[in-house]
């Protein structure tokens, strides 16, 4: 058995995972260097806080914005950059780690634009679900709702997969059925707001539009329908 000698030590990802994840980790390491307080610029150790008020996207601003009809586009920027900022360290670095290990698995099989696009629209809708909890104003931040986007893109990919092979096609749904238990675990034990509602609006928007953006997307769900 011979070894490829000039065989890369790790698997190369797909360009819409570095699209998606170099962003995410140059801002965690921006805000990480800064609030260690080793700058020489004092307001470094408030950088974090700055990009939650910059970035972040603020529910209360968008419900007055539908009631006054009245849309400045730096708040609808908000919709897509809030995945970029993080409480912290180990909050960002997670959402990179679900991001990376995912997003190969799905960029191996989706385009670029399709995987950005699953991407973007469920952080969009996440944050829409988000806005919809009556009293809410805590700023949404953190990429999870996008990130949960791919797990739907992802679970749409075990489902066809499933009906493939004439197996249980509920069984696509055992990780984010794991993932949401767990999340609900923590959030008994350690408190917690109502990002879920978020996380699984990013996963149902994941999950629907790989019907329609994954190669042979619509065509499947026709034939699938004429089958009935």
């Amino acid at each position: 058995m011979h070894k490829d000698l000039n065989a890369a030590p790790l698997n190369p990802l797909p360009v819409a995972v570095w699209l998606l994840a170099l962003p995410i980790a140059a801002m965690e390491l921006l805000s990480s260097v800064g609030a260690t307080g080793l700058l020489s610029d004092p307001a470094a150790i408030g950088w974090r806080l700055e990009a939650v008020g910059r970035l972040g996207f603020r529910p209360a601003a968008m419900r007055e914005m539908i009631a006054t009809g009245y849309y400045p586009w730096r708040e609808l920027l908000r919709l897509v950059s809030y995945p970029l900022v993080h409480a912290s360290f180990t909050h960002a670095l997670m959402a990179v780690v679900i991001l990376l290990a995912l997003g190969k698995m799905v960029g191996e099989v989706f385009r670029t634009w399709a995987m950005v696009l699953v991407f973007l629209g469920s952080a969009v809708v996440g944050a829409l679900a988000y806005m919809l909890v009556p009293g809410l104003s805590t700023p949404l931040i953190g990429a999870y709702p996008a990130v949960y986007g791919l797990i739907g893109a992802f679970t749409f990919l075990l489902w066809v997969n499933l009906a493939a092979k004439g197996a249980n096609q509920y069984r696509a749904f055992s990780l984010i059925g794991l993932l949401l238990g767990i999340q609900l675990l923590f959030g008994l034990l350690f408190g917690g707001g109502y990002e879920w509602v978020a996380d699984l609006a990013g996963f149902a928007t994941g999950f629907v539009l790989s019907f329609v953006v994954s190669p042979g997307g619509w065509a499947r769900v026709k034939a699938k329908l004429r089958r009935r």
